[in-house]
This record gives structure tokens, sequence and C-alpha cells, in this order.
């Protein structure tokens, strides 16, 4: 790679919302319930291909966790991006179905390739991050909605994990069956339940396109998918499902049994669901990155996403979805910006709780930060708070977006909240790497891994 020039950022939206993603990729290992009509079967993660990127780089270092978080913080340093706030995600199948003494040594040597240093175990790998260089601020994993028991996620928040991303591809018992998933719709509305009242932010994969659906079926489900308060996700990832080499789809395709979307088909179903997106949701990504070379039938194109959210501003259409209106992508694209904020809250039904969307944005919508709050049996949780703008280095003197004091903003219209529902505990659900900031407000570490304060 040729080096960047003094003060040039390569690849700029990476960290652009504010953390450095550093996905991490697990070995080989088939699903328990069998495999999936549309998953490809190569000797490489469930649903990947060999020459999926992120396949390729775990594959040269032995799926070893440690040498990939190091790897790709390695890389992050190299394109000139800060390295200190690193959003942690688990990728490449069910991560919750591999033996559990994996489980925790994959995730402690995810914390000592930040930390730089090799701990006895978890817990001294956890409590080193708190104040360590490099510091994990949020850790994603990856299940399906039928590896969501309580004891399960008892051991992701052991793990110090915040995000749960579930395999959801689209909501319908008939589909389910005729693709072979191996859960139900019930399995979804359980594990998002148990997720959000653990304090989980939780996201689904949606993947539109599926036997036995069409453009009209994933429409209505889509827009069930947020008007259905047993669903109602904090971000999606659209995938269209494209056919694939070695799976029984491509057998179906070749028999005249399955058509893939278009592009054009595809295009004007996104910008309809672009449309539909409630302001608390994130659009986190759409399409996967695949290479052409293993699709054997449908989209390729990667950058689809771009070229809609381009037509759409030429258009002059605003979107509510987050992502569409991040402060970090106005100053990518040197919009001028009103700094006269304020905060708006947003008040919605999921999953037997009250949802509080707390938000500081400008006149025009643009989005400085977020924070999700949740009651339920008389219980308040802190989900998520989140600045955004370009990442900064931890201690780094702020302008707009991180470190001028939003966060605070933000906390301390959740607390004022949760005093008027007369409830005089707040917990939160904190990245291992953010317990020191939660410190400053007088939040101390509970024993299930959470910060907590009483509210007078």
């Amino acid at each position: 790679m040729k080096k960047p020039a003094p003060h040039e950022i390569r690849k700029l939206t990476k960290t652009i919302s504010g953390v450095t993603p550093v996905a991490v990729m697990l070995p080989p290992r088939k699903c328990k319930h069998g495999q999936c009509i549309y998953c490809p079967s190569f000797d490489v993660p469930q649903s990947y291909t060999p020459k999926s990127p992120v396949v390729m780089r775990a594959n040269e270092l032995g799926y070893d966790s440690h040498k990939q978080v190091v790897a790709r913080m390695k890389a992050f340093t190299a394109m000139r991006h800060p390295v200190d706030k690193i959003e942690l995600i688990i990728m490449g199948g069910t991560f919750l179905e591999y033996p559990e003494k994996f489980q925790f040594e994959f995730v402690k040597g995810c914390y000592d390739g930040m930390n730089g240093k090799v701990s006895k175990n978890l817990e001294e790998a956890k409590k080193r991050n708190e104040k360590a260089k490099h510091r994990c601020v949020a850790l994603c994993i990856e299940t399906r909605p039928d590896r969501c028991s309580y004891k399960e996620i008892k051991r992701m928040l052991e793990f110090g994990c915040t995000r749960v991303e579930l395999g959801v591809q689209i909501p319908d018992d008939k589909i389910y069956s005729l693709v072979k998933r191996g859960h139900k719709v019930e399995d979804v509305i359980d594990a998002t339940a148990r997720l959000k009242n653990a304090g989980f932010k939780v996201g689904y994969h949606l993947m539109p396109g599926l036997p036995g659906s069409n453009l009209k079926k994933d429409f209505e489900l889509f827009k069930k998918i947020f008007s259905d308060a047993k669903f109602k996700p904090d971000q999606i990832k659209i995938y269209p499902c494209q056919v694939m080499p070695h799976s029984q789809l491509e057998k179906m395709y070749y028999a005249g049994k399955y058509k893939p979307y278009t592009k054009e088909e595809f295009s004007k179903f996104l910008i309809k669901v672009l449309k539909i997106i409630p302001r608390y949701c994130r659009i986190m990504r759409i399409m996967r990155e695949i290479p052409p070379e293993y699709i054997v039938s449908g989209i390729v194109n990667i950058d689809l996403r771009k070229d809609v959210e381009e037509e759409l501003r030429k258009e002059g259409v605003k979107l509510n979805e987050i992502r569409f209106r991040e402060v970090g992508f106005a100053l990518r694209d040197q919009r001028e910006l009103n700094l006269d904020l304020s905060l708006r809250v947003t008040r919605y039904k999921a999953s037997g709780g009250d949802e509080y969307f707390l938000e500081i944005v400008n006149k025009e919508d643009v989005l400085f930060g977020l924070l999700r709050l949740r009651i339920f049996n008389k219980q308040a949780i802190v989900r998520e708070l989140h600045v955004y703008g370009p990442a900064l280095k931890l201690g780094a003197e702020g302008k707009i977006g991180q470190h001028v004091g939003l966060g605070k903003w933000l906390l301390e219209g959740a607390e004022g909240i949760v005093k008027k529902n007369k409830i005089n505990n707040l917990k939160i659900i904190s990245g291992v790497g953010v317990r020191e900031y939660y410190k400053k407000f007088g939040y101390v570490l509970d024993s299930e891994g959470y910060v907590t304060k009483k509210l007078n």
C-alpha cells in the first residue's frame, strides 16, 4: 500500500461515525441446524467465500483472534485512522454454538491484542482494557434468534458485549421452512425482547428476495418490522438474496425454480424501504462484500447504497434513518453546518417496554449524538450512548461532535426521564473501554458487568 500523504486519511468513512471497527473472523464450522439453501459450501466460515476480504485476512493468520486484532489496528494506523476507540465485531457464524472454552479464549485473545499484553484470564484482560491505549468501546456478536437464551445472554455480558446482530432474514415462518432456516418467527420475537431487556443494542440481518417471497410481500414485511412492537430493531443490514455456488439455491436457479431480484427492481424497492425507516434505526450496510466471481446470479453492485442515496439527495428527499443524518457525512461532504443544537426525544413501545430515543440535532436534522433508554417493569437501562463525528484520539480536543460535552448532555437527559418515571436507579450497558468515562458521572461497575448509579 502506498503511504498516505501527511494529514491524509485513507478510506475516511471507516471511522466517520466515531469509532474504529475491527472485524475478526471465526474459524470454519458447520451450523448445527444444517445449511440454509442460499448458503454456499466452501472450506471457510459458513455463508462466506474464500476471497471475501475478511476471510482472506483471517485465514492468513490461522483465524487467531489476537493476531487478527493486531493486524487490523496496524492497517488502520497505516491509513492514519485513530485506533483508540475500537468497536470489535466477531463475524463468521453463530459464535455461541462454538465450544464455551473456545468462546472465552477467542474473546480474551481480542482484548489481549488491544492491550498489547497477554492476560491470565478474560477478567484480567477486560480490567486492563479499561485504561488501555486501544480501548474496546463496543463489542458486537452475530448469532441466530434461537441462540439467545438467558444463559447465553449472561455469557455475552461476561464477554463485554454491547450489541447483538440476529440473522432474521425475513420474519415469515413459511419462508423459513422453505429456506431451511431452522427457527421460527417466535424465536426472533423472544430473542429481541430478551436482548433489549438485558440492555443490548439489537440489529437484524434482513434478506429480501428469498424463495417464497416477492417485492410486494418483502415490503409489507419490512413495514411490519417497524410497525409491530414485537420487532423494532435498532439497526438493520439489508442483503438481497444472491445465488451462490455450491448452494441448494444454485440448483433451483438452474432448474428455473428461482430468480433473484434485478438491480433495477431492488433499487426501487430500496428507495421505498429507506423512506419508511424510523429515526431511531440505523441502516448499517446494504449489500454484502461478495466477490462477483462467487455470484452465479443476482446483484453484484457493492456500492448500490451510495448510488441510491446520491439520487435521493439530488431529489431533495430527506430520510429519517440515522446513517443518512450523521454529522460525519455532512462534514465529509463539506456541507455548511448549523451548530444551534437541541435535544429531541422520541418515545415508542417495543418488546413490552417503553423506548426513549434521545438525539442531539440541529435545525436541518443533522445528527450529532444519540442515546437509547429503555424502561420496563420499573427498571431503566441505557442501551446505547453514541456521539457521532470522525473518531478522535482519547483526550483529544473536539470542535464538532466528539469531546465537546454532548455525551454528558444526553446522559443528563436520560437521568431526567428516569426520575420522572419515579425510578431511582439507572444502569448502562457499557463497553469495557468506556467504563472510565461513566465513572466521571458517578456510575460504578456492578457484578453483572453494567455500570449503575443511584438517582436522588
